[in-house]
């Protein structure tokens, strides 16, 4: 039984962004949960088993943590539309746009409106960052430092653009026009007014930017909570146990495990080794809500330890 896609998200979430505009490329449909922007989300924690970040994929009873391996996923299972131009070197562009470029644009929003902000979410990201506090003074101290950064981040997709390429890629879009766009889209999104005088220097990357835009999300339509968890728990998911045989700690299948973000929202997973690879993890768990479902995770910028 082919089961739709369904997208666990709330619609001012940058990462989440990413992969709607994958959805567009590749002219996909689905189905949008709406899920807090903070603590709390009782709703999606039976998928997840404590995961807390967005977006989060759902097909069936398989449930898919972090953009990388929701968009593995996705071009494993639609390869007749491609978003992967470049299957090593595409996704490493993407630490790039969530980290570096990522981190010199956050004080560049919240250090401005960090005073709007209500403290229900200043303390929820504390506690994403729980070396770091949600200092918006400070951070609107250093906008000078990050606007630098943010500029020298901008320049390197206009230098890409120079030749009058419409994307990053060539006449068609793909995944490193989405790495290329979250930040243009999170400042333009939530600080206008630097994201304009930042880009006014770079008019080709404003016109890539806009030509992304139009490209949209796909299809889709609104799902409940309640109906995504009804769906997990009527369904079986579709992974198989296999062994790595190249697994540098020689884990196997039935170990028990936990899998956590290596930067922030380091919440741990835990569950039994279903399978693993160079690229991703996969673990099956239970919950009274769902029943059993397999949770994946990337490897990159994720630890997996004993359980």
């Amino acid at each position: 039984m082919a089961h739709e896609i369904i997208f666990h998200h709330y619609w001012t979430s940058p990462f989440s962004e990413k992969v709607r505009l994958v959805f567009g490329v590749k002219g996909l449909t689905w189905r949008s949960v709406e899920i807090p922007n903070m603590m709390p989300k009782p709703d999606l924690m039976p998928l997840t088993g404590g995961y807390r970040k967005t977006p989060v994929m759902q097909i069936g009873a398989d449930i898919y943590c972090d953009t990388q391996i929701i968009f593995r996923e996705l071009e494993r299972r639609y390869p007749s539309a491609p978003a992967v131009r470049d299957k090593g070197l595409s996704f490493a562009l993407g630490f790039w746009s969530d980290r570096p470029f990522f981190q010199a644009t956050v004080p560049l929003i919240f250090g401005e409106v960090g005073p709007m902000i209500p403290e229900a979410f200043k303390k929820d990201r504390e506690q994403m960052f729980p070396e770091r506090p949600f200092d918006y003074v400070q951070m609107k101290r250093a906008i000078p430092i990050f606007k630098d950064q943010y500029r020298a981040h901008a320049d390197l997709l206009n230098a890409q653009l120079k030749d009058g390429r419409k994307f990053l890629r060539g006449p068609e879009p793909c995944l490193d026009d989405v790495h290329g766009m979250l930040n243009i889209w999170f400042l333009k999104s939530f600080f206008a007014p630097t994201a304009d005088a930042l880009l006014k220097e770079f008019p080709l990357v404003v016109d890539w930017f806009e030509r992304l835009k139009g490209i949209g999300h796909g299809k889709y339509e609104p799902m409940t909570a309640q109906e995504a968890l009804a769906v997990a728990k009527a369904s079986t998911s579709e992974s198989m146990p296999l062994a790595d045989p190249h697994d540098p700690n020689g884990r196997k299948p039935g170990q028990r495990v936990t899998v956590a973000a290596d930067d922030y929202g380091r919440d741990p997973v835990a569950g039994e080794l279903v399978y693993s690879n160079a690229q991703e993890i996969a673990i099956k768990r239970q919950d009274p809500q769902v029943g059993e479902v397999v949770v994946h995770f990337p490897r990159a910028g994720f630890l997996v330890l004993p359980a």
